[in-house]
């Protein structure tokens, strides 16, 4: 269980340490735009107020997002402590754990998520930004999803 505050505390670390370097000490909350190797990547200021790609930032989601990130966080910790895991899945829950708490600790500060990173490639525009905690967001739901969690199957009973 070490391992998933470790990864979770790094992680954590990491967007906070981004999101404030790239909004504040570059100014990009005023500059809006900077090019950093265009069109590839760019960073482009967003405030998300809703979730992924913006869904529901129409509505004031903000306190709802806050207890649902903090919900599943207490549920993936629960989930591990009770059953066990390999390495990697505690390393996925911590950058999950982690993700999601960077994201808590921007719609504190400032009621909507920081994003960023805007990556286009091959003549595709896209009109998203994201930041170092959707990133491992996403990483470690996958991991949870798709590693072995390291428990062996129940021996099927011979008829």
């Amino acid at each position: 269980m070490r391992l998933i505050f470790w990864a979770g505390f790094w992680t954590f670390l990491l967007d906070q340490a981004t999101k404030y370097i790239v909004v504040h000490w570059m100014n990009l909350v005023a500059l809006q735009e900077i090019d950093i190797a265009g069109p590839f990547l760019v960073f482009q200021m967003a405030w998300n107020r809703g979730v992924n790609f913006g869904l529901g930032a129409s509505a004031d989601l903000r306190w709802v997002l806050i207890g649902v990130a903090l919900a599943i966080s207490a549920a993936v910790l629960a989930w591990l402590w009770r059953t066990g895991g390999t390495k990697w899945t505690y390393i996925s829950a911590g950058l999950l754990i982690g993700g999601a708490l960077g994201n808590v600790v921007d719609r504190l500060l400032y009621g909507a998520v920081a994003d960023f990173i805007n990556m286009s490639c091959c003549g595709i525009n896209n009109p998203y930004a994201f930041n170092v905690a959707d990133v491992a967001i996403f990483a470690g739901a996958l991991g949870l999803a798709l590693l072995p969690d390291g428990r062996t199957p129940p021996a099927k009973k011979k008829a």
